[in-house]
């Protein structure tokens, strides 16, 4: 896709191939601000999609790629993408995925390129690798199963092996979702709904020392996100929690 930068602003994209490739505007060069454009992936009935990313780099915490298991409804949305780490491979549960990108005022980074290819009914495709983290197999048919393990230090919270099975609607899914490796005194995570609670390690009691937690709350672009505290006792000048969002970070 290439185009001229300074019109990109707004695109919407409809890809029907079995295959193919998309990029973000002007990619690797950056994309424009104030861009908002979307790419709807369809497939065959019964066929899954399978998103691979090639590239990535996002202003952190204020352009947004929001991917989408069907079409653009809040119930539908899979993850929210930034940053500079290239995200795992996405296989979205039905014949249609949905990529929105939304970038702010200022600043820009190289962009996005991700192939995504239709997955036949036999295969379950890619699960993903995961951070800090090996995986066992590399064939993603009905039937086969992929094992994970954490590196020393990691403990994988979820399930350690993966199957491959049927479906009652005709295709392949993972009978459990993508497990994670989190630090062997780790905690933090991502929140995602309405409303929920977050507390830190061990609360009612006291903390762990040397903690690291992120918690990272994703809402719907436009939305905002009220965090009330109910509870807050950290060692003056020692103990921190920062809170960051579009006005910028905050310590307490």
């Amino acid at each position: 896709m290439n185009f001229d930068i300074d019109l990109a602003q707004n695109c919407s994209y409809t890809l029907q191939s079995p295959n193919g490739t998309l990029e973000s505007p002007g990619y690797p060069y950056g994309y424009p601000n104030y861009a908002n454009c979307t790419w709807v992936i369809l497939a065959a009935e019964h066929n899954r999609i399978q998103l691979v990313f090639q590239g990535f780099a996002l202003e952190e915490d204020f352009d947004l790629l929001s991917v989408y298991d069907g079409p653009p409804s809040p119930g539908n949305l899979r993850t929210r993408l930034t940053g500079f780490q290239l995200p795992s491979p996405i296989v979205s549960t039905g014949p249609s995925l949905t990529l929105w990108l939304l970038t702010d005022y200022a600043v820009s980074g190289q962009g996005f390129k991700a192939i995504y290819e239709a997955l036949p009914s036999y295969t379950c495709g890619n699960p993903g690798q995961l951070v800090n983290g090996l995986q066992q197999g590399s064939t993603f048919n009905i039937g086969e199963k992929i094992r994970y393990s954490c590196s020393p230090g990691y403990v994988l919270e979820g399930h350690t092996t993966l199957s491959c099975l049927a479906t009652s609607a005709g295709t392949a899914a993972w009978d459990f979702p993508l497990p994670y490796c989190r630090a062997d005194d780790g905690c933090g995570g991502t929140l995602r709904g309405q409303s929920g609670v977050i507390t830190s390690p061990n609360y009612p009691g006291e903390y762990s020392n040397n903690a690291d937690c992120t918690w990272t709350v994703l809402a719907e672009p436009g939305d905002t996100i009220a965090l009330v505290f109910s509870d807050f006792t950290l060692e003056d000048d020692y103990d921190l929690l920062e809170v960051s969002g579009t006005d910028g970070p905050s310590q307490w």
